[in-house]
């Protein structure tokens, strides 16, 4: 089938799929993509969580000229003007991220391979994305669909196209939208076959919201937000506990068994939780 492109999506991780370079062309053209959490920024949030743990020579005051006294305050409010257990609980909330960082990464490149395989299927067609951008597509409407053509532009130009590598470049933003009504619609009403396992009675809708309710948690983790205050301020690990736990749900629903999915990865949060409930 030829390539054709028209308007479309972003929002993910990094990974490098290889596969072979397909010469044929597609009649778009384009503007440009980002990606979601990649490995060398958690591999880097690892190190620092490390060392920052382990402390040193450094005063509360150090840590405040480093971190900025605004930062580190809800942490001392929090424990009650103790500022050795405010730096504690601020480290653990690095860790706590951390965890969060990796279990988000799995999700995304499960649920993202899981909608592309969907749609390849369903179109029998291995380069959906790009053909689905053009009028009346699948992807006409997305809001961003300048910054997929950007990406199938820059991959072609480097002779590196495919879809595979596509679906690699677009953000979770791009795959949660096709969850919405006009997306849904037009895909046949059939995406949510990608959860077997799902609750009955469950609607695009619903699955659109929470969806996109992990997403807001996860952009709040890369832009270093505190997770874990509830809305009051007070420490409290509840509202982390309720993502986590809408996460694994999705896991399932997929049909995926997290100790398996996550065997040998470490990112799972429970000790993390733990040490942060009992502090």
């Amino acid at each position: 089938m030829p390539l054709k492109i028209g308007s479309s999506a972003i929002d993910g991780i990094s990974i490098s799929i290889k596969a072979p370079y397909k010469k044929t062309k597609p009649a778009c053209l384009i503007t440009q993509g980002h990606t979601g959490i990649p490995f060398a920024k958690l591999y880097i949030f690892s190190i620092f969580a490390n060392i920052f743990v382990e402390g040193g020579d450094m005063k509360y005051q150090d840590y405040e000229v480093a971190f900025s006294s605004a930062r580190l305050s809800k942490y001392v409010m929090a424990c009650g003007g103790d500022t050795t257990a405010a730096l504690t609980l601020y480290r653990s909330n690095i860790q706590l991220c951390q965890k969060f960082y990796g279990l988000l990464n799995v999700f995304e490149v499960v649920l993202r391979n899981a909608i592309n395989e969907h749609f390849r299927l369903y179109y029998s067609d291995s380069d959906w994305i790009c053909n689905q951008l053009g009028k009346g597509g699948l992807l006409e409407s997305y809001p961003q669909s300048n910054l997929v053509r950007q990406t199938i532009t820059t991959l072609l130009a480097s002779r590196r196209y495919t879809n595979d590598r596509v679906v690699s470049s677009v953000s979770l933003g791009f795959w949660t939208y096709l969850f919405t009504k006009v997306p849904y619609q037009r895909g046949g009403r059939s995406l949510l076959q990608i959860f077997p396992l799902k609750s009955k009675g469950l609607g695009q809708r619903a699955i659109f919201n929470e969806l996109q309710s992990i997403k807001s948690f996860r952009n709040r983790i890369a832009h270093h937000e505190a997770i874990c205050f509830d809305s009051t301020g007070a420490k409290s690990t509840t509202p982390a506990k309720d993502y986590y736990a809408l996460i694994l749900k999705y896991v399932r629903f997929l049909g995926y068994d997290e100790s398996h999915l996550f065997y040998g990865l470490n990112v799972l949060p429970d000790k993390v939780l733990h040490k942060i409930d009992t502090l």
